[in-house]
This record gives structure tokens, C-alpha cells and sequence, in this order.
């Protein structure tokens, strides 16, 4: 075969598979919108990966995944989200909470949007209504800002000798903050405690909340529940520990990391339930119909090795109610 007729073939041949691959219908693209680091989030972004499977996407065979980590600087939220946006990703998930989401719905009005969130999405103009979201926005609401009370009060069962509590909240985060303070205020109230607030935004203001609430001699802490403190929970229970200070988190991993108590949805399965439903929109429906899916799996963790550090005795009662006890 002469060269040139050799080189015309081959040159058919490699241009088949681009043909082919070019009527062949484009990979969609998930835009992962998050204000922490993954370091922090293994647990959680397996059981978004969970969730993604059961609707049929597996990341890197039928589906590819934008991420985008803040670093706790939530000041970067809005330009990342439009980064995502202007790549025209075919989903924005936000499981990281109300700012992230805040900042996804201020870069589109089109791009549907999946949110875990734990206040009222209705309340916060999120969606028009749970059943109807009715825009570009839906997801799941894990309830932590409604289980303050309960917190509050599973805390002075454990700690019934407390009066002084001390409230940590992330200032940077405003609107969660404020929804956290307007719950613990009230609840405080109706059980006669009195409580004292302290704001920490880096890893350097919580150092020095605590090196305050100890020498005011609080009696026990309320960590306020924050993507940003999720991220700090090793050292939030380590100084808590320190300071042989009794503490009230919102999420397990938190009492898992060597915390003394919390209580709250199972946000590991309110991720898998993003990922279903980061599917779904995939597969072509629309947020506006599907309905704010409510966490129903409430869990109070107990750590009993930490209790008997601060010399704690863990009421039967509240054992026997626990659904994880650890050692």
C-alpha cells in the first residue's frame, strides 16, 4: 500500500471513534458547593456517593462532579458558586448548609439546586412550601435548629447541677447564628437556665472562647450547630475535655470524636438522601416538584468513658434512650 493511501485509511480510522463518541450524549456534570474541606467530611461524602448510586450515577463512569470547598472562608461562597454556574453544571449540590445554599441560589435562578439545611427552608424563603418548593431549589431538612430545646434539656439531664451555660456560635455565619440564638434564648427560659454567648469564626477564636467561658466558670457549653465547627469538632471536644467542661453537640460524629453528648438528625443519611435526589433531577425532574424531604432518624449519642472523666453519672433513663453508647 503506498504511503499516502496508507496514511488516508488510518487517518478513517481514528476519525471513527471521535465521530462516534461525538453522538454520543454528554457526561453530566454535578457542581458540589461546600463551605468546609473535604478533609473533615469522609463519612458524609460516602453516603452522598451511596445516595448517587441507588439513582444509577457512579462519579467518573456516568457522571462527573465539580467540587468546590471554601475552606471555611465563607466570604469565597458566592464567587465559587458563580464558577460552577458559569461552567453550565447540570446540578448545584449544597449539603453544607444555609450559606452555601444562600450563595447558589443568589448565582442562579435556572440551575436546579439540592440543599441539606437544618432551619426551616419555608421560613428562610428558600421555597414557597415543603410539599411545592415551586423555583430552582429543593433538599432535605435535618431539623437541628428545631431540636435546640430537646438538646437543652437531654443537657441539664446529664448535668442537673447547671446553671451558667455557654453558647458558642460562628459569627461569620450570620443567619445561622441568629436562628441558634433566637432557639437556645427561648428554650433556656422555659428551663431556668442562664446562658452566656461566645462567637469563634477560626480556629484561633475558639482557643480564646474557651480560655473566657472557663475563667466565667460556665457549667456546661452548647456548641451551636455549624458546618464550620463540624469541620473543628477534634479540637472543640479536645478542649472541651481540657477544660473538663460537660458539652452538647448536634451531630454524632462529634460524641464519636470524643465528645460527651449529642443529639440530632443523621446527617450521614440526610447526604445520601442529596445524592437521590441529585439523581433524580438528573434523570430530568424538576426541584419545583419535588417535595423538602424532613429527616425522620433522630439520635442521641452518649460517651460514657467522658462522662466518668468529669465525673458525670449517666442517668439509667437517659441510657436507656440512647441509641449509641460509646465506651
Amino acid at each position: 500500500m503506498k504511503r499516502r493511501e496508507f496514511i488516508a485509511v488510518l487517518g478513517g480510522a481514528a476519525a471513527w471513534p471521535f465521530a462516534a463518541r461525538a453522538q454520543q450524549p454528554a457526561i453530566p456534570v454535578i457542581g458540589f458547593l461546600d463551605p468546609r474541606s473535604p478533609e473533615a467530611l469522609a463519612d458524609r461524602l460516602r453516603a452522598f456517593y451511596r445516595g448517587l448510586k441507588d439513582a444509577g450515577y457512579i462519579e467518573r463512569e456516568n457522571v462527573m462532579i465539580e467540587y468546590r470547598w471554601a475552606e471555611n472562608q465563607m466570604d469565597r461562597l458566592p464567587a465559587l458558586a458563580a464558577e460552577l454556574v458559569s461552567l453550565r453544571v447540570g446540578v448545584i449540590i449544597s449539603p453544607g448548609g444555609l450559606a452555601s445554599t444562600l450563595a447558589a441560589k443568589q448565582a442562579t435562578t435556572t440551575i436546579p439546586i439540592v440543599f441539606a439545611i437544618s432551619d426551616d427552608p419555608v421560613r428562610l424563603g428558600l421555597v414557597a412550601s415543603l410539599a411545592r418548593p415551586g423555583g430552582n431549589l429543593t433538599g432535605i431538612n435535618f431539623f437541628a435548629g428545631e431540636l435546640t430545646a430537646k438538646r437543652l434539656e437531654l443537657l441539664r439531664e446529664l448535668v442537673p447541677t447547671a446553671t451558667r451555660v455557654a453558647v458558642l456560635v460562628n459569627p461569620a455565619n450570620t443567619a445561622n447564628a441568629e436562628a441558634t440564638l433566637k432557639e437556645v434564648a427561648a428554650a433556656a427560659r422555659t428551663i431556668g437556665l442562664k446562658i452566656q454567648v461566645f462567637n469563634a469564626s477560626t480556629g484561633r477564636e475558639i482557643d480564646a472562647a474557651f480560655a473566657t467561658l472557663v475563667r466565667e466558670q460556665a457549667d456546661a457549653l452548647f456548641v451551636g450547630i455549624d458546618p464550620f465547627f463540624n469541620s473543628r469538632r477534634v479540637q472543640l471536644v479536645h478542649l472541651a475535655t481540657l477544660h473538663k467542661l460537660p458539652a452538647s453537640y448536634a451531630a454524632r460524629d462529634f460524641a464519636e470524636a470524643g465528645g460527651l453528648m449529642s443529639y440530632g438528625a443523621n446527617i450521614t443519611d440526610a447526604w445520601r438522601q442529596v445524592g437521590v435526589y441529585t439523581g433524580r433531577i438528573l434523570k430530568g425532574a424538576q426541584p419545583a416538584d419535588l417535595p423538602v424531604m424532613q429527616s425522620d432518624k433522630f439520635e442521641l449519642f452518649i460517651n460514657t468513658a467522658i462522662a466518668r472523666m468529669l465525673g458525670l453519672t449517666v442517668p439509667l433513663s437517659l441510657l436507656a434512650r440512647a441509641d449509641g453508647v460509646i465506651e
